[in-house]
């Protein structure tokens, strides 16, 4: 796909999904709640476009990211269909879709910070970055959980489904490992890939000062 069309592409699939995400939702206040992040997301990539391009990778995982948002929002994330499919079939004991998004919700954010730490020249060494991101994204994962929890405080009606916690005790903690372990294996998995994207970016970037 060239260089053009891209741009277009995201903006297509990412308007595609919501649409069909607020068409008939489970429960229109989850749906808001859980597709505002989305939203906000899609309103900073155009903003990034013009004033701070990122690399190809940060557009695909921050649209990946929303399409989970999305469709979490759309069926609640306890409910959403081909994960009960997986449930009967491996034995779970619950929908293990909201695990997907806190997996998510780490792996994705890493490699967003890892852009900017490294384009804004954070960090001279490189242990020193990829601690930094790790407890960024265990952090901003705890942070997501206080809004849940505030959420339900003041939803009654919403808080079940917004939480999702299935009845599990251990959710909220079960939750931060999830968005743990996604920063870590996208730091691992995908750090050269980025780093070849970083070296491609256009001279005069005013992040890199090259």
């Amino acid at each position: 796909m060239s260089n053009r069309l891209a741009p277009l592409a995201w903006v297509v699939a990412f308007l595609a999904v919501f649409l069909w995400s607020g068409i008939g939702p489970r429960d229109r206040m989850t749906w808001v709640l859980e597709v505002l992040p989305a939203v906000i997301g899609f309103g900073l990539v155009i903003w990034c476009y013009f004033r701070y391009p990122l690399t190809p990778l940060v557009y695909q995982l921050i649209l990946i990211h929303a399409v989970i948002l999305m469709v979490g929002g759309h069926y609640t994330y306890a409910e959403v269909p081909a994960f009960d499919w997986f449930r009967d079939w491996f034995g779970w004991q619950r929908n293990n879709y909201d695990k997907l998004g806190h997996f998510a919700q780490g792996f994705v954010p890493a490699v967003i910070a890892r852009e900017l730490v490294i384009r804004f020249g954070v960090f001279a060494r490189r242990g020193w970055r990829s601690f930094f991101i790790v407890c960024f994204c265990l952090a901003l994962s705890a942070f997501y959980e206080l809004i849940e929890w505030w959420v339900a405080l003041l939803s009654e009606e919403a808080a079940e489904s917004f939480l999702g916690t299935q009845g599990y005790v251990w959710d909220t903690q079960s939750d931060m490992a999830w968005a743990l372990s996604g920063a870590i294996l996208a730091l691992v998995v995908l750090g050269r890939m980025h780093d070849r994207q970083l070296r491609s970016l256009t001279p005069g970037d005013p992040a890199t000062g090259r």
